[in-house]
């Protein structure tokens, strides 16, 4: 079986959305999205509380999943798409480990955890002071 990658789950999505695709599918918007997203979510959550990680697998491609459908419907809506999602995400990760990806020390979780916290709060305020909220 050829190894799947990302770029085809994306594919997927799209045609679940598409004309020849699903009816179901075709119907779903970024709101209606919430439910399957939270009953996802508590799977994950109850496989990775009884340490399950055959099904803990299966639960996080379908959490993975539902972020893929949502960020193609959210790029149908012209909002952004699956792009966006990781670049916002890699950026955000980078820029609140400053002890990883800059010059600030961190030798142990606790001061690792209290930086996270202060770069978070900094890059709050940042974002407030441009106008926009997150």
């Amino acid at each position: 079986m050829k190894k799947k990658t990302f770029e085809d789950l994306c594919r997927l999505a799209e045609k679940l959305r598409s004309d020849t695709g699903c009816p179901w599918d075709r119907t779903q918007t970024v709101s209606s999205m919430l439910e399957c997203v939270d009953e996802e979510a508590d799977e994950v959550c109850g496989a990775i509380k009884k340490e399950d990680y055959e099904n803990l697998e299966e639960e996080l491609g379908d959490l993975l999943f539902q972020i893929i459908m949502i960020s193609q419907i959210a790029k149908e809506n012209g909002h952004f798409n699956i792009d966006g999602v990781i670049a916002a995400i890699e950026n955000k990760i980078i820029s609140r480990h400053t002890w990883v990806f800059g010059k600030d020390k961190a030798e142990t979780p606790d001061e690792a955890i209290a930086m996270w916290k202060e770069n978070k709060r900094i890059l709050a305020e940042q974002k407030s002071k441009n106008g926009r909220k997150k």
